[in-house]
């Protein structure tokens, strides 16, 4: 099935339509907590960009990193209610909602057993890798999670290809975790090396949801553009059905 790409603004030009996906799961919108949204009026300006190119929902999901972002449940709400107080003002006809990107550290398991850890759409769980090194215990805790009812999503895999192949990607497939691919690695936004490994994961058919990954303006940008310089991108992405719809 293909899709069409191109949305009509002024003066003739257009921005990329990802209505199909309706729902983004993965940015960093949650105003002063992390390296996304600065303030509530840039979280907003990111939440126009996502409602112009055709969303009907965003699930923020903001970093809980110990060594960077120390974020807890309370400071979460706590960004979160500004953003939903600004939104209540607003025109803005988007479903907005939050939950966390996790990092999967020493003390991930730790964590596990004594937290009731954020979601959405019921029990799914973002979590994230070190770009440098392997995590450790990483089936285990991916084990884990599915035990104690947690679906977790690995974000954006392609990015771990410093110390990952194919066949670490299929053992955690194997486990029960789902892959969130960022749109833009797809078109070389990360690199041709993070370019490669995200179009042949795709192609494999190992892709299960496609996310902005958004933290600023500049990544909005480049996905309103996407479709005028990367029109090979958009239709190997209309080749493929993605979980965002059902979140």
């Amino acid at each position: 099935m293909l899709f069409q790409f191109f949305k009509k603004k002024k003066k003739g030009s257009s921005i990329t339509d990802l209505s199909f996906l309706q729902t983004d799961m993965h940015s960093h919108l949650v105003p002063g907590v992390d390296d996304g949204a600065d303030s509530v009026e840039a979280s907003l300006t990111m939440l126009e960009g996502f409602a112009a190119m055709g969303y009907k929902k965003v699930i923020t999901t903001p970093h809980i990193r110990p060594d960077y972002f120390p974020n807890t449940k309370e400071t979460l709400a706590a960004g979160f209610s500004k953003l939903q107080a600004a939104l209540e003002t607003s025109d803005l006809k988007l479903e907005v909602e939050y939950a966390a990107e996790y990092f999967v550290d020493f003390d991930f398991l730790k964590k596990l057993e004594t937290e009731e850890l954020l979601t959405f759409s019921g029990n799914h769980l973002l979590i994230e890798l070190s770009t440098f090194a392997p995590a450790p215990n990483l089936y285990d805790i991916v084990f884990q999670l599915r035990i104690k009812g947690y679906q977790p999503i690995l974000a954006h895999p392609e990015r771990y290809l410093y110390y990952s192949d194919l066949k670490d990607f299929v053992k955690l497939k194997d486990f029960g975790c789902l892959f969130q691919t960022n749109i833009l690695s797809l078109a070389g936004h990360y690199g041709k090396e993070v370019k490669d490994l995200s179009q042949k994961l795709l192609k494999k058919g190992m892709v299960d949801l496609l996310g902005s990954d958004m933290h600023h303006v500049r990544h909005l940008e480049s996905l309103k553009e996407l479709s005028m310089e990367n029109d090979k991108v958009m239709k190997l992405i209309s080749n493929h059905q993605f979980l965002n719809s059902t979140l």
